[in-house]
């Protein structure tokens, strides 16, 4: 990356001042915003004008830019140059441990504009619901801008003043003496808590925070075809950014009910179809509930338990579009039980007809007693 791209991904010049650089990020971020652009790809370009603001609106990021490119503004030089060993370089143990404990490190700039949490939230689906698609409406708490103040923080009327402790920094240097010499870290500031900047006079609704619990609702588009587990993005719906950020993203987990009658693997529905053994023997044409409504479907002769059928299309879609799913039913002949006299010489005249032996269970003592009291 050269020196200019942040430049370009804004479309100003290296001279660009502030209030252009600034004009130029809020029409582009408008321009990408997720909520308003769902183009492929504006998501990414969002970002890229995101990251280039951030560094040129900084003055100190914007000069280490201009300097070193990218890796000056990241720190990557460590703001201190190429010194040799004097004064500006490495000139003896205490800047030896300042170099490794925070001294010289760049800072993040507390003041820039950040992205606010993600959120999560699960949403109950019917079956046929995770089919077909549906609308459903879901309420949730979360952190928005406070109304009152606008996000300041600050009383209306006042406004936030820069850290007198850190300076506008967020963080602050501890010196600690060692044997060795003075130890250096960084530690946020305990003053403004890594803000960069002092509410002399705080917001009575946030009471300084600059953001407020809200009851909020938003409607969910769910698509056709959407299994357990699936997440949906909504995109500036979860908590509220900082320092003029955007709202950070709503993902809506799909948990979807079992069905009574069905069984779902992708794009593949299951059923289970009872046939009684004069419907498998003789065949027989049978209604079939599928998802998209009951189907006739034809029995063959002689069909036995465990043999499975296919309806073509009476599956699922698929989420990422293209053709419906299959409907497979599988076969289970159920044995009667409870037959009445007529059937059963019917089916020993089966039996006979067909040479095929048959054994009766012999009676126990408690039957017998049950035919003697029968006869009464």
């Amino acid at each position: 990356m050269n020196n200019t791209e942040f430049y370009d991904r804004l479309g100003v010049s290296k001279n660009a001042s502030p209030d252009e650089i600034k004009k130029a990020y809020r029409k582009l971020s408008k321009k990408y915003h997720p909520d308003i652009n769902k183009d492929a790809g504006a998501e990414d370009k969002y970002k890229e004008v995101q990251e280039a603001y951030e560094t040129l609106s900084d003055p100190q990021k914007r000069a280490s830019y201009d300097q070193f490119g990218a890796a000056g503004a990241n720190g990557g030089f460590g703001g201190g140059g190429f010194g040799g060993f004097d004064g500006a370089g490495f000139g003896g143990f205490e800047d030896i441990f300042s170099s490794f404990f925070g001294g010289g490190t760049a800072q993040r700039n507390p003041n820039a504009p950040r992205q606010g949490d993600d959120l999560q939230y699960r949403v109950n689906l019917k079956f046929e619901e995770a089919i077909f698609g549906a609308e459903k409406e879901v309420s949730y708490n979360r952190e928005a801008t406070c109304r009152t103040c606008t996000g300041s923080g600050a009383k209306p009327g006042t406004s936030p003043v820069t850290c007198g402790r850190c300076h506008g920094s967020g963080v602050i240097n501890v010196d600690t003496q060692t044997p060795l010499g003075t130890m250096r870290r960084q530690m946020t500031c305990d003053v403004c808590h890594g803000r960069g900047k002092q509410i002399k006079d705080p917001c009575t609704t946030c009471r300084g925070t600059g953001h407020e619990k809200q009851a909020h609702t938003v409607t969910v588009k769910v698509p056709a075809g959407v299994e357990t587990g699936q997440r949906i993005r909504l995109a500036g719906q979860g908590e509220a950014g900082f320092n003029g950020g955007s709202y950070g993203d709503l993902y809506v987990v799909v948990q979807v009910e079992a069905s009574d009658k069905f069984e779902r693997e992708g794009t593949t529905i299951l059923y289970k179809l009872d046939l009684n053994f004069v419907q498998a023997a003789l065949g027989d044409t049978v209604h079939v509930p599928t998802v998209h409504g009951d189907v006739d479907m034809v029995i063959p002769e002689g069909t036995q338990t465990g043999k499975t059928f296919r309806l073509k299309g009476k599956g699922a879609p698929s989420i990422r579009g293209g053709a419906m799913g299959d409907q497979y039913v599988t076969v289970n002949v159920v044995t009667p039980t409870g037959l009445n006299d007529r059937q059963k010489a019917a089916l020993k005249d089966f039996a006979a007809a067909g040479n095929i032996n048959v054994h009766p269970q012999k009676k126990g003592f408690f039957d017998k007693v049950k035919d003697a009291f029968d006869e009464l």
